[in-house]
C-alpha cells in the first residue's frame, strides 16, 4: 500500500509540475493535453526543420499547423485535420466531421496552386515557413479521381440558353 502511495504522490507532483509548465506564455503554443509527437514537432520547428503553416478556412478564420519541412499534402492534411478535430473536441465536445466528404468537395491552394496530389512535397508547391494555404472549392471526378472544377445545378444549364 506505501509503494502505491508514493506512486501517486509523485505522479500529483508531475501532474502539477506538467500544469505549472504548461501555464508558462513561453510555452504558450503546446497543447493541453501533448502527445509526444507535439513535442517533437515544436522541438523541430525551433531546429528550423520544420515549419509553421497558416491555414484560411472558408469562413475566414485561420488555424496554424506544424509540419516537417519534408512533409508532403498528405501530411499536411492530416495535420488540419487532428488540429481541427482537437478544436472542435475542446470547444464542443464530440462532433464528428467527415473528412472524406471535406477533401471531396474542396482541396488546398497556395499562390494559386492547388495541392491536389497528396504523394506531392508541400516544397514544390512553393509553401514554405509562415506560408499560408487556403481551402478552395473543387470536386473530384468519379472517373479519374482528380479534382475538376465544380459544377453547380448541370440540370439547368440547358435551359437558360433561348431557342
Amino acid at each position: 500500500m506505501e509503494e502505491y502511495n508514493k506512486s501517486s504522490v509523485k505522479k500529483a507532483r508531475l501532474n502539477s509540475l506538467l500544469t505549472t509548465l504548461l501555464d508558462d506564455p513561453i510555452l504558450s503554443d503546446v497543447p493541453k493535453n501533448p502527445t509526444f509527437a507535439d513535442v517533437d514537432t515544436l522541438i523541430n520547428l525551433e531546429l528550423g526543420s520544420a515549419m509553421r503553416i497558416s491555414v484560411l478556412k472558408l469562413d475566414g478564420t485561420t488555424l496554424d499547423v506544424i509540419v516537417m519541412n519534408s512533409a508532403t499534402v498528405k501530411d499536411l492534411k492530416l495535420a488540419i485535420k487532428k488540429k481541427v478535430n482537437d478544436m472542435e473536441q475542446s470547444s464542443m465536445g464530440h462532433r464528428h466531421i467527415s473528412w472524406k466528404h471535406v477533401w471531396a468537395n474542396y482541396c488546398l491552394s497556395c499562390h494559386n496552386n492547388k495541392l491536389l496530389d497528396d504523394n506531392e512535397a508541400l516544397q514544390n508547391f512553393g509553401v514554405r515557413n509562415n506560408s499560408q494555404v487556403q481551402f478552395v472549392s473543387y470536386v473530384m471526378t468519379k472517373e479519374s479521381r482528380r479534382h475538376s472544377k465544380r459544377r453547380k445545378h448541370r440540370f439547368f444549364h440547358g435551359l437558360n440558353k433561348r431557342s
